[in-house]
């Protein structure tokens, strides 16, 4: 429940920030300062290598982050019980009872589970909205599509997926 409360307070700072970023201009001009002569000098080099060294150092900091802010080993051991039940619940899918027995125990692995993969997410929402209102900002100034058809949303999406996916193998992330 506390990881929860937290989350949410992070997820309305996270929201503010979004809505009136062009009105905080305390936190605008800052974030300015910081990537347009860093990230801004790469994308303006070469929008889909930058992008690309872009998606990699964030899924990197991003997995790093879910990997030691968890409890990994808990977190291997639910999915672990998880995979069980499930395995369980197929076989007695014709008995009702044992399958309602099964589900409500998999319902309480649940907030067990919310509680451990949250708390990532109260770390690195915020930088992540600082990120994509810099983004946004970078490409309607320079009208730029990634790899000649994607807008920058589209390429950042699919090639963080990619980076975390490869991410996650590599340094065995549950």
């Amino acid at each position: 429940m506390k990881s929860m409360n937290k989350l949410l307070v992070v997820m309305v700072i996270s929201l503010a920030i979004a809505l009136y970023w062009d009105s905080l201009t305390f936190i605008k001009n800052p974030v300015h300062a910081a990537f347009d002569p860093t990230i801004g000098v790469l994308l303006n080099w070469n929008p889909h290598i930058g992008m690309i060294i872009v998606a990699g150092i964030l899924g990197l900091i991003t997995i790093l982050l879910q990997k030691y802010t968890t409890d990994q080993e808990t977190l291997r051991q639910i999915k672990k019980e998880q995979k069980m039940l499930q395995e369980e619940m197929k076989k007695h899918k014709n008995n009702t009872e044992k399958f309602m027995e099964l589900n409500r125990k998999q319902l309480e692995l649940l907030p067990k589970t919310m509680d451990i993969t949250l708390r990532p997410i109260i770390y690195t929402s915020v930088p992540l909205i600082l990120f994509f209102r810099w983004f946004n900002d970078y490409f309607m100034t320079n009208s730029v599509k990634i790899f000649g058809f994607l807008g920058w949303i589209w390429a950042y999406l699919i090639l963080s997926i990619l980076f975390t996916s490869i991410f996650r193998k590599i340094f065995k992330v549950a």
